[in-house]
């Protein structure tokens, strides 16, 4: 890795004004992620900032009903935080199916939210790409792309995100809450991060200097019966080949209100809205769940080698809806 600085910050202002003053610094928590990157010069700060002493490390019940977590709890506290296990069940099982204990014990909220993809063609410089340096190419649109984009992709970049977590957040409408140079602002977590578009470099909606400080759930009730489903080569924490979190509220057999999201589909988490305003009325039955994947999938632009995503996704999303509908638990 290459040479920096390191300083530890005092506050949130200082750790904002020490990201004003150098416009090549870097924030850290944890490092699960970004420590990687170092090693293999995919990022080379001038100044590393580390955050992980500051007061953003509780979780709180909101005056709504919600929950407001700190962008540096740690995954293993947020998964086994009695409020999260209760109320937004689909939440704790994505984060255990994401991650080791050990990695779980030192990742962060907020360093979740801001993991990169894991594609082979990022990671190694022998190869060209566009995220690591725009304007080389994508040797995933004709090389083996099995594990990339089948929404939301364009020419420039094939990535999918690989959290498992905001996959979740994504069905339960959470929202970032951030401070920057320009002073404090939410974001809806389904505008957090980005489609690559023509700027496949950018994950986030984020400013330079920004510093995520906590996420928010709103009150939702029937995520009591949300699940979280992911499908992938082996159980030791691969990544999603197919991960589907969804929440059903019934009246009667009626589908009352619904949330679907995807992970390992897309550069960002996909929340499927079109296939969720279908199912509002219908009948909670298979023939309505089998439509609904319809929708979600009307899209999809699979590669080479990774067709067979249209499918494992549609009955993905059959099996989650299902047991949802049901009342939730394991899947």
């Amino acid at each position: 890795m290459n040479n920096f600085t390191y300083i530890r910050a005092t506050s949130v202002k200082d750790a904002l004004q020490r990201a004003k003053t150098d416009q090549k610094a870097m924030y850290i928590a944890g490092g699960t992620n970004l420590v990687d990157r170092l090693k293999v010069f995919l990022d080379e700060p001038s100044q590393l900032i580390d955050i992980s002493r500051l007061e953003m490390g509780r979780i709180e019940r909101t005056s709504s009903g919600g929950l407001r977590i700190g962008a540096l709890v740690s995954n293993t506290a947020v998964a086994d935080h009695p409020d999260v296990r209760r109320n937004y069940p689909m939440l704790s099982r994505a984060i255990l199916a994401g991650a080791s204990q050990q990695i779980r014990n030192m990742a962060t909220m907020g360093g979740n939210l801001l993991q990169r993809t894991r594609c082979p063609y990022y990671y190694d410089t022998a190869f060209p790409c566009n995220k690591r340096q725009p304007g080389t190419g994508c040797p995933a649109a004709t090389g083996i792309n099995r594990m990339h984009a089948i929404l939301g992709a364009s020419e420039q970049c094939f990535a999918v995100h690989p959290s498992d977590m905001c996959v979740a957040l994504a069905a339960l409408d959470a929202v970032v809450d951030v401070e920057g140079p320009k002073g404090k602002r939410q974001i809806p977590l389904t505008d957090f991060h980005r489609l690559p578009g023509d700027a496949p470099q950018r994950d986030t909606n984020l400013e330079p200097g920004e510093l995520i400080t906590a996420v928010t759930l709103g009150p939702m009730p029937f995520a009591k019966s949300g699940v979280y489903l992911k499908l992938r080569d082996r159980t030791s924490y691969a990544f999603a080949l197919i991960s589907v979190a969804a929440a059903l509220e019934l009246t009667g057999e009626q589908i009352k209100n619904a949330r679907l999201a995807m992970g390992g589909i897309a550069h960002k988490p996909w929340r499927t809205t079109e296939a969720e305003k279908f199912l509002i009325g219908k009948p909670a039955n298979t023939t309505t769940f089998q439509q609904a994947a319809e929708i979600a999938l009307a899209g999809a632009k699979p590669l080479t080698h990774n067709a067979f995503k249209v499918d494992m996704a549609k009955r993905a999303i059959r099996r989650a809806l299902t047991v949802s509908a049901k009342g939730g638990g394991v899947v």
